[in-house]
């Protein structure tokens, strides 16, 4: 009975959507205020019953209702409880309704807490939402229902979890991931919005802003803890492979960030417009590309969900429909915009301007070596694979240029900036960096010519911020009182780049002086990784909730001294009998000890997997500092300033943008 009422309640809410698509809509087309009213009920009653939908389907796995096929096939009697609700949704089916409960608490949070905007664009944004949730009803109603029953030969037991989703990163990475590209639907709404009601203005780059913050922040701890679950649970060390998939949740960051700036630009200034809500569109198409890639069956992946071609076909044209009807809409509005502004060569204008530029292009290098390979295999043109040296040689620059740039960029100011001044500000931070640099290739042992370029980009972010800091703090009441005036919002931006320096570093660090041995041990050998010294002491075995391990004992020495005891382990699950291998790790500040069990070589000896990992942690840190940043960034008290009947004065009259007048 539960199952059938879950799929009730998906029917119920795809009418609701397809209301909340139409009628809100024609209110704020037609004047209506009456049909307007219903945006914010029918954006509840939408979260209703697919929250209820969601309820229904976990109680399904906790209670081991091996009825419905979606839980038979990805959960067993034998799992833990916590694993068999993370696996609701750790297949196509479930983590497909997981990402529609998002889209529809996004609606309600913007239904909730944009009630200061007026009616006509709050409509009308909700609509759009509804318009996204209806594309994403019909495909889980119609291909991929997670509540299909196996009704009358019901299995006895299921046939358990992927062993490489039995891990608490399954319970933490995709709902963060989702929540950050399901949010950039918010952003694409606004846009849709402004195109249709013709207001691209400050106040709309005020409205859209945190929205767009918020989906950023998400996204990068969702990255993040996929970045961090693929490091010790695949056994490989890795922290990034360059995959399709990790490429996929890459390319809505890259153009989410340069969206970030841009509305920036747009809120200040009132320049940008169209291009601001070219990215918005752009932005919300490539998480719609993430999602099509994982579940269209087009690329071979630990990340991929399904392989069916209509499933596929679906998606296809839902991103098809979205993309064409949104540039279709922008070419029709967006050249009606015309706003004329004079700024200088070394303007924030400019360095913004060239920040975007530098991030799309990134973004459009990952498109590239990402989807060419499917396309010329598609085409049948042959195989093509583009791995780690395409893009740590093309991409790195990008990275290293758009890291200088925002160093010098910090310290420019709106509209012009003298050349004299700003060199003479940029020095100490220049000397600084070069010395943080040198000082960190003598610590690690060697000058290489990229680790001092990455090295010394993320010294000069991380300095320059800090300056700017330091002479925006100074005050006739105190250092302190100086920095109690600073705005949330600028103490956002401190934490985001001093994040994306962290992360700067530790990849680069990492990658330049990590050192990686694969070695045949038995017990009582000792191997060397760098300083440290590797004591192979027993090998044992333990039993799991639903799994046998073979686990090995090791020692880890640093100068005769005994600093830590690691336990890495090689398990067979019972169902499917899968074998995995679960890396132990000494966890620092400032490195990694890793240790992995390989195969068995012969009766005493195994293969060993021995890594040293400098500063990997900053990298994951450095994502969180990020999202702190931009979780402090939207509650700054502009945003929660009423909009007034007034409208701003155009840029050419008021040296200040119109969010500036009104905050």
């Amino acid at each position: 009975m539960f199952p059938e009422l879950g799929q009730i309640a998906l029917i119920i809410a795809l009418l609701l959507a397809v209301l909340l698509s139409v009628v809100p809509l024609v209110g704020s087309l037609t004047g209506r205020d009456n049909l307007q009213a219903f945006a914010r009920p029918l954006a509840s009653g939408l979260f209703v019953f697919i929250g209820l939908a969601f309820v229904l389907l976990t109680h399904a796995f906790l209670t081991d209702d091996f009825s419905v096929a979606y839980v038979a096939n990805n959960s067993n009697s034998l799992l833990p409880w916590y694993f068999k609700f993370s696996a609701v949704w750790g297949g196509h089916e479930g983590s497909l309704l997981l990402w529609i409960l998002m889209l529809s608490t996004w609606t309600l949070a913007v239904a909730i807490f944009s009630r200061r905007l007026p009616s006509v664009m709050i409509s009308q944004v909700l609509s759009v939402l509804g318009m996204v949730a209806v594309g994403f009803l019909l495909f889980i109603i119609v291909t991929s229902n997670p509540f299909d029953r196996l009704l009358p030969n019901v299995p006895v037991d299921g046939a358990d979890l992927n062993p490489l989703l039995q891990d608490v990163g399954l319970i933490m990475h995709p709902p963060m991931l989702y929540m950050g590209y399901v949010g950039f639907s918010v952003a694409f709404a606004f846009a849709i919005a402004a195109l249709i009601n013709g207001r691209l203005d400050a106040a709309w780059a005020r409205w859209s802003r945190p929205w767009t913050t918020m989906a950023w922040a998400f996204l990068s701890v969702g990255i993040a803890l996929g970045s961090w679950w693929a490091y010790y649970e695949l056994g490989w060390g890795g922290w990034w492979f360059w995959d399709p998939v990790e490429n996929a949740s890459l390319m809505p960051w890259l153009s989410g960030t340069a969206l970030m700036h841009s509305l920036a630009v747009t809120e200040k200034r009132g320049v940008f417009k169209s291009w601001t809500v070219l990215l918005a569109i752009v932005t919300f198409a490539l998480s719609l590309l993430g999602t099509f890639l994982v579940r269209s069956g087009v690329l071979t992946s630990v990340h991929a969900f399904a392989s069916d071609p209509e499933r596929g076909t679906f998606l296809l044209m839902l991103l098809a429909v979205t993309v064409f009807a949104s540039l279709a809409l922008y070419a029709f509005r967006a050249p009606v915009v015309h706003v004329r502004s004079r700024y200088g060569a070394l303007s924030r204008e400019v360095f913004l301007l060239l920040n975007n530029i530098l991030l799309v292009a990134a973004t459009l290098l990952v498109a590239i070596g990402t989807l060419y390979p499917l396309v010329l295999d598609y085409l049948e043109l042959g195989k093509l694979s583009i791995g780690e040296p395409f893009f740590n040689l093309t991409f790195s620059p990008l990275a290293v240029a758009t890291g200088l740039l925002l160093g010098a960029g910090i310290f420019s100011r709106w509209k012009k900036t003298d050349g004299g001044w700003l060199g003479r500000t940029l020095l100490w931070p220049l000397a600084i960096s070069v010395v943080v640099s040198a000082a960190v290739m003598v610590g690690y042992g060697g000058f290489r010519p990229w680790a001092f370029a990455g090295v010394f980009t993320a010294s000069w972010v991380a300095v320059a911020t800090g300056w700017d800091l330091w002479l925006k703090s100074a005050s006739r009441q105190g250092r302190v009182a100086g920095l109690r005036r600073l705005s949330r919002s600028y103490w956002g931006m401190v934490l985001g780049h001093l994040g994306l320096a962290m992360t700067i570093a530790g990849a680069t660090v990492v990658s330049n002086y990590g050192i990686e041995r694969d070695v045949r041990m038995m017990p009582g050998d000792v191997a060397s990784v760098g300083d440290y010294q590797f004591v192979f002491t027993d090998i044992g075995e333990r039993q799991g909730p639903n799994f046998t391990a073979q686990y090995a004992g090791f020692d880890v020495l640093l100068d005769g001294d005994k600093i830590a005891e690691l336990h890495p382990e090689k398990r067979q699950y019972r169902v499917g009998m899968s074998v995995m291998t679960e890396a132990d790790i000494d966890a620092g500040l400032f490195r990694d000890l890793f240790v992995a069990i390989g195969e068995r070589l012969s009766e005493d000896a195994w293969a060993i997997r021995l890594q040293y990992k400098p500063l990997v942690r900053w990298l994951w840190l450095g994502a969180l500092v990020m999202a702190i940043g931009g979780f402090l960034a939207i509650a700054d008290r502009r945003y929660r300033i009423r909009e007034t009947a007034r409208e701003p004065r155009p840029v050419a009259d008021a040296p200040k943008g119109g969010a500036e007048v009104l905050s």
